[in-house]
């Protein structure tokens, strides 16, 4: 058989060949309890290559085929290697970035195929693949090269061990894009034989994408072919498909040493990266520092259990709720701002990759209580976003507006800063952020102020049902903001807005219902189907999204009895096997979906209607069967932390129905004994007696040595330190009086 055709079939058929990745013990540091390719396959579109946490640089392995299993640059079943290119979205839908691929050849092999473009690539076996935070490691078989790659928090480093060869080659192509992706203008310029500058422009989900990079090279190369749309160039280059091939004589194991140094503003800001990130080619002294990097911040929250897998699990996960946002100013502060110029962040630092309507459910209250510090650079950055825009980004990313999914979801970040004391941030200018995002004429807003609520029309995809249940929600923080402040118009006018949500319930089918402009329902509702007016869910995996007025959603749906038959439905309710899911639906215990966000906060909804205990039977379930240690780990799309944030807040035993309320609903503690080390200084203990497998109920709650017969837990009095324990049993706890439900009030 043709090997070119070979590979292809190896790649299309790779996952009967699916291995579980094992990860080293090495007890003394906590990375080695990271498995960074969790989520590599089925739905999760991670990434397993070398990043530092919320860094600019995440310098991975891409197979160069495109497809939506390929949105990270890596699938676990593929079998070949096309390069490294320094940039990923970690478990999005969007395939975008992919900037600046690197890859190491020689005369070993020269094949083509179709399926990557035509551009280089070995095949690979992850026999001889190895992976930790903040590094990358596998054996280019075609070749007989070993390819390294590790990350400052602005540099890209690699390492190349070469065998004996005249015709090495290290590849640095501007041109590749995949999915999305385009490059508009290119740029390369090679100064010396030691060193190359240059920039990518790009669109693709994100419209107008800048980076500028230098290349330093730890040897000098002996003559290189600049190409442009595969034609020879000359130096400098200005073009769109240029690629630049540089050429070396290799002795056996012959290591060279790449570093990229990266800025959204300017070539003098990749060049002050790499001065001050990377001044050496010592490739494992920052391997080494990586991997320190890492194991500091995991070490914000350790945990005590005997069982492996568990501690991989949790570990991969807190790993994985800190690769977005990313750092989007350089060295100098400067970066490429939302208004298409160069802007400067001064005093902080500016991130971007904010996948709001995802990651303001857990993931940034995760952050409240693990990074406050960096949260105050990310409110910051949120409002450089608005002083560049007039509005508060919904999906931002490298300095441009997506606008991507729906809700103004920068306003529960911002105000659940506020209210947990998160500082150096301005308040009045945040509260006229929030305003003016949710006084905006787009994305149907005018019509839902005008109606209240958001009616249906003709677009592919109006999710007007889902739309009015969001701005509801961020208008309640709005409010709550206002109140704060002392704002008592504001406050009124956005309390009325918050609560537009009843005006889409519909009490004959006991639904949020699609509703026309005239104020009817429309006809022919099946509430499992999967229509345009509910974003990526149903009707069923939406009508729970009323977290700041749970009392009022019970009430309307007919008290606590009713609710509670109706929440039972949604785990029980299985679809048909002729029922189409769309790609999103995944995760599925009965119409609850864990692959999607809109799901995450309901299982803990039985805790408002005093049924605690049910709370725990389904947050242990989802915990045991939605995630696991393998590189289908992932029930749905990792989505920049967000379903790595739910894990991690649910395992430790609590979890924040409503984002910005500033307080945790308690589920049931997976480990033995958590220890949050807070950034104040305190610790913040968890503790769960006689737990196991079977012991998933709570019998009793001690906070601090006193009894408490409350739901939930505020954040003021996590962030004070103390210990919270759990005494686990084998049967519910019924007791009317046991486990208070929290109301709808703001806990400062």
């Amino acid at each position: 058989m043709n090997k070119s055709v070979y590979i292809v079939l190896l790649t299309l058929c790779f996952y009967a060949c699916k291995k579980e990745t094992q990860v080293e013990a090495k007890p003394t540091t906590l990375t080695a309890f990271v498995n960074t390719f969790i989520g590599t396959d089925g739905p999760g579109n991670t990434y397993p290559g070398a990043t530092v946490p919320f860094g600019m640089v995440q310098l991975s392995p891409d197979h160069g085929i495109p497809g939506w299993d390929r949105i990270a640059g890596y699938f676990y079943q593929d079998s070949i290697i096309s390069g490294f290119s320094h940039t990923h979205l970690s478990g999005t839908g969007a395939g975008d970035m992919y900037d600046i691929l690197v890859m190491p050849t020689n005369s070993r092999f020269s094949e083509r195929i179709k399926a990557n473009n035509f551009k280089p690539f070995s095949s690979f076996s992850h026999d001889n693949e190895t992976a930790s935070p903040g590094y990358y490691s596998v054996m280019l078989s075609d070749f007989g090269i070993k390819a390294e790659v590790t990350a400052t928090r602005r540099t890209g480093i690699h390492q190349y061990t070469f065998p004996k060869d005249s015709l090495s080659q290290i590849h640095i192509d501007l041109g590749y894009s995949l999915n999305w992706d385009k490059p508009t203008d290119t740029y390369f310029k090679v100064v010396d034989n030691e060193t190359i500058e240059g920039y990518r422009m790009s669109k693709g989900w994100a419209r107008d994408q800048r980076l500028f990079f230098v290349i330093k090279l730890s040897k000098p190369f002996k003559s290189y072919t600049l190409l442009e749309d595969n034609k020879p160039a000359t130096s400098p280059l200005k073009g769109i498909n240029t690629k630049l091939i540089l050429d070396f004589d290799t002795n056996e194991n012959e290591q060279i040493v790449l570093k990229t140094g990266l800025s959204t503003g300017s070539i003098d800001g990749a060049y002050k990266s790499i001065a001050t990130e990377a001044p050496s080619f010592d490739f494992e002294a920052y391997k080494q520092q990586a991997d320190s990097t890492w194991n500091q911040q995991l070490q914000k929250i350790t945990i005590e259990t005997d069982d492996v897998e568990k501690k991989t699990i949790f570990y991969t996960m807190l790993y994985q709720s800190m690769l977005a946002p990313t750092l989007l100013s350089d060295l100098n502060g400067d970066y490429k701002g939302a208004n298409d110029t160069i802007m400067n962040a001064k005093n902080y630092d500016r991130y971007d990759t904010f996948s709001l309507w995802d990651t303001y459910r857990a993931a940034h209250p995760l952050h409240t209580i693990l990074h406050p510090k960096r949260v105050s650079n990310m409110v910051n950055s949120l409002l450089a976003h608005y002083n560049e825009t007039g509005l508060l980004p919904v999906w931002s990313m490298q300095g441009n507006e997506t606008n991507m999914m729906i809700g103004y979801h920068a306003v529960p970040v911002i105000v659940d800063a506020y209210f947990k004391g998160i500082e150096d941030f301005d308040a009045e200018l945040a509260f006229e952020a929030c305003k003016a995002s949710a006084m905006d004429q787009s994305r149907q807003i005018d019509d839902y102020m005008t109606y209240g609520y958001v009616p249906i029309d003709e677009s592919h995809e109006n999710w007007s049902v889902s739309k009015t249940l969001e701005y509801a929600y961020d208008d309640w923080c709005i409010a709550q903001f206002a109140k704060a402040l002392g704002k008592t118009e504001d406050y009124t006018t956005f309390s009325k807005r918050a609560n537009y949500w009843k005006n889409i319930y519909d009490d004959s089918s006991t639904f949020m219902r699609p509703k026309y402009k005239n104020g009817t329902f429309i006809e022919d509702f099946i509430p499992k189907d999967y229509t345009p007016y509910f974003c990526e869910s149903n009707a069923w995996q939406y009508v729970w999204s009323v977290p700041h007025d749970i009392e009022g959603l019970v009430s309307t749906i007919g008290k606590e009895t009713a609710f509670e038959k109706k929440l039972d439905s949604m785990f029980s309710y299985y679809p048909l096997k002729e029922d189409k899911l769309p790609i999103f639906s995944t995760g599925m215990i009965g119409q609850y979906a864990h692959g999607n966000e809109p799901s995450h906060h309901v299982a803990y909804l039985y805790n408002y209607i005093g049924k605690p205990w049910k709370t725990q039977e389904k947050v242990r379930e989802i915990l045991k069967t939605q995630y696991k240690n393998a590189p289908n780990g992932h029930c749905g799309n990792e989505d920049c932390g967000q379903m790595s944030s739910w894990y991690i807040f649910s395992s430790l035993g609590f979890y924040p129905v409503n984002p910005a309320q500033g307080i945790y609903s308690f589920g049931a503690p997976l480990h033995d004994k958590a220890t949050i080390h807070l950034e104040n200084g305190h610790s913040f203990t968890v503790s769960a007696e006689n737990n196991s497998d079977t012991n998933k109920y709570i019998q009793s709650i001690t906070l601090n040595g006193k009894k408490i017969n409350q739901s939930y837990i505020s954040h003021k009095t996590i962030m004070q330190g103390g210990e919270l324990v759990f005494v686990m049993g084998d049967t519910p706890n019924k007791d009317d009086e046991f486990l208070m439900a929290p109301s709808s009030e703001v806990f400062n």
